[in-house]
């Protein structure tokens, strides 16, 4: 792997973003002292009405805007912005350790992988709904499910299958895996789930939604029949609670 781009689609994130834009650095210094990676950062604006934009700026990543507020689009923006042979999505809100990109350009110097996921460890205040996310996490690797919170795919590969499905408006990092498992098979190629290693999002809808909310929306049925409806979803992405 030569060059990496990393895309964060963010809307009013500044509580958030100064974070996970340290942590990234720290995890783009480990990289580069063992790897000569030129690493490029971008961070989609997605019509923010807060600072967001402005503490990228300030933290050294590229801004560009993107005025439809939709997460997938969002990403594909960022991704045609992209200048990397590898396009690392980040949520952001989500902390990396310091090795993750150092884990992916490893995966990625074997040309069988098209890319793949990080795990994601939540970690909400409440013992009952870490058990349950605990249990998500095991029903994800035996589904070959991977959440988009830090998500790594080839340029042309991304590029083949279509991208992001801007139609959707949850569930479209789950089924850009997919499709992208499926590419890959078909061409006697691979995705990587890395496992030893976690990324770690924010916990707010989980502390902030009561029990029923958060076992309703992140039901897959549920999921599956809303997740081309803009409305059910607002919360999740415009209107996080702080």
């Amino acid at each position: 792997m030569t060059s990496l781009s990393i895309i964060i689609p963010a809307l009013n994130e500044e509580g958030y973003i100064g974070e996970t834009l340290q942590k990234l650095h720290a995890a783009i210094l480990t990289l580069q002292s063992s790897n000569l990676c030129k690493v490029q950062v971008i961070v989609v604006d997605n019509q923010s009405t807060d600072r967001t934009a402005a503490i990228a700026r300030g933290l050294g990543a590229t801004v560009i805007p993107e005025s439809i507020r939709n997460i997938a689009r969002a990403r594909n923006t960022g991704a045609r912005a992209a200048e990397g042979e590898v396009l690392f999505f980040l949520d952001a809100d989500t902390l990396v350790p310091p090795l993750v990109l150092s884990k992916v350009a490893t995966v990625m110097s074997d040309p069988i992988f098209v890319g793949g996921a990080i795990d994601v460890l939540h970690r909400p205040s409440s013992a009952l709904l870490r058990l349950y996310l605990r249990l998500w996490r095991i029903l994800g690797r035996l589904t070959g499910m991977a959440q988009g919170a830090a998500q790594f795919y080839r340029r042309d590969a991304f590029s083949t299958i279509g991208g992001y499905d801007e139609t959707m408006y949850m569930g479209e990092d789950v089924d850009l895996y997919w499709r992208m498992s499926r590419a890959a098979r078909q061409k006697s190629c691979k995705v990587c789930y890395i496992s030893d290693i976690q990324v770690v999002p924010s916990p707010r809808r989980y502390d902030r939604w009561p029990l029923w909310k958060t076992l309703l929306w992140t039901n897959p049925l549920v999921a599956t029949l809303l997740c081309r409806r803009k409305r059910p979803w607002r919360g999740w992405y415009e209107d996080v609670p702080r």
